[in-house]
């Protein structure tokens, strides 16, 4: 059974930072590509940032990029978010994310992933 579970959220004024981490259990971590989603109230949820199972590809949704860096440690079986010059829009659940799909590609749509945490809360405060 894959586990995956967020920490690092909190409250943060405009222009702070935040590292989330995304810690992964029950199979080996790194064949598989993972993600950041986030979803404000009354939207839906939107990949942040992807990275391929090597963790030489990435991905950034525009408006977080130059202020977002996802990566990842495979002797700790754990993905990060650093979060950077943060604005009160960045305000959000975030969740993690990782798929059964053992491709060499970066997956952004919500329907490719298979496993999910709980999520957890970002807001900035302007």
């Amino acid at each position: 059974q894959v586990q995956l579970v967020e920490s690092g959220g909190g409250l943060v004024q405009a222009g702070g930072s935040l590292r989330l981490s995304c810690a992964a259990s029950g199979r080996t971590f790194s064949p598989y590509a993972m993600a950041w989603f986030r979803q404000a109230p009354g939207r839906e949820r939107d990949v942040v940032a992807a990275i391929s199972r090597n963790g030489y590809g990435t991905y950034y949704l525009d408006s977080v990029k130059g202020r977002f860096t996802i990566s990842r440690d495979y002797a700790k079986n754990t993905m990060y978010l650093q979060m950077n010059s943060l604005k009160p829009e960045d305000t959000a659940v975030y969740y993690c994310a990782t798929t059964n799909n053992n491709g060499r590609y970066i997956y952004t749509k919500y329907s490719d992933y298979d496993y999910w945490g709980q999520g957890t809360q970002v807001t900035v405060s302007s």
